[in-house]
């Protein structure tokens, strides 16, 4: 499958049979087999508190070989690749694009504990076009393409919330700054139940769309890590936007500050309160 850059992506089912296949493909004969069995020297901490396997690197090694024969005229930009050249994200903006996160959720998968996923997504000059995010221990993919609802495997996804009052929110501190943290506590912890985060977006976008959570925050928003998920939550009803309003783009990969949350209602009222 080889689309022209300036044709219609074939973001359908059969581009989602292609990359669902992949993801289990790779899951049972890379990931899985090293799940709860990596050997100290297998696991290598590439910044303080981040870490990667040996499985990391050979999942996004088997990803892109096989998404490069699915669309061959796309670029490929995996997390590790990152890593190694941070001249590769220049990419993400590239008239095709694939974005991948070969082990999302690498701090529980180096653990020997869930949850962790695998998360692929499709962009077109900047714009996710098709998401993926594979749950290997559960068998669960959530899946999404522009303007062609959200998915868990054959089931179409509407977003709900938990029904809480206060409702339940998510909300990661982990990179943001002491101001930040303070700011947090202070004046929006009170309105909300703080739930406990999971440490992976592949498990975060489905809470907030299956009544777990209400609202999420997240400072890093690098495009591995969120692009499927953003797509998939908006397009089941929910809304995931930066603090401003304005949409989250791959190609910004480096900007900070998103807040996600199970319906749009709860999403102005907390970007209300973070303002």
């Amino acid at each position: 499958m080889s689309p022209s850059p300036s044709g219609p992506l074939p973001t359908g089912h059969a581009l989602t049979g292609e990359v669902a296949a992949l993801l289990r493909r790779v899951a049972e004969k890379v990931v899985l087999p090293r799940y709860q069995s990596l050997a100290r020297h297998e696991i290598v901490e590439k910044s303080p508190g981040d870490v990667v396997t040996v499985a990391d690197r050979e999942s996004e090694a088997m990803l892109a070989e096989g998404l490069a024969k699915i669309m061959p005229d796309a670029a490929i930009v995996g997390e590790e690749a990152v890593h190694a050249d941070p001249a590769l994200a220049g990419r993400l903006g590239d008239a095709l694009c694939w974005i991948v996160d070969p082990i999302d959720g690498t701090r529980n998968f180096a653990a020997g504990r869930p949850p962790f996923g695998l998360m692929i997504a499709l962009a077109e000059r900047g714009e996710t076009k098709a998401g993926w995010i594979y749950d290997p221990l559960q068998q669960r993919l959530c899946h999404a393409s522009l303007g062609g609802g959200a998915w868990i495997g054959e089931d179409r996804v509407s977003a709900r919330t938990t029904g809480e009052d206060p409702p339940i929110a998510a909300i990661s501190m982990i990179f943001m700054d002491d101001r930040q943290r303070e700011h947090v506590r202070a004046n929006l912890a009170p309105h909300y139940r703080l739930a406990d985060i999971p440490y992976c977006a592949a498990e975060q976008y489905p809470r907030l769309a299956l009544g777990v959570n209400d609202v999420s925050i997240f400072e890093r928003t690098l495009a591995w890590d969120h692009a499927a998920g953003v797509l998939w939550l908006n397009q089941a009803g929910g809304r995931c936007a930066r603090p401003d309003g304005s949409p989250y783009r791959v190609d910004e990969w480096d900007r900070k500050g998103m807040i996600a949350a199970a319906s749009p209602a709860l999403w102005e009222e907390l970007a209300a309160r973070m303002a």
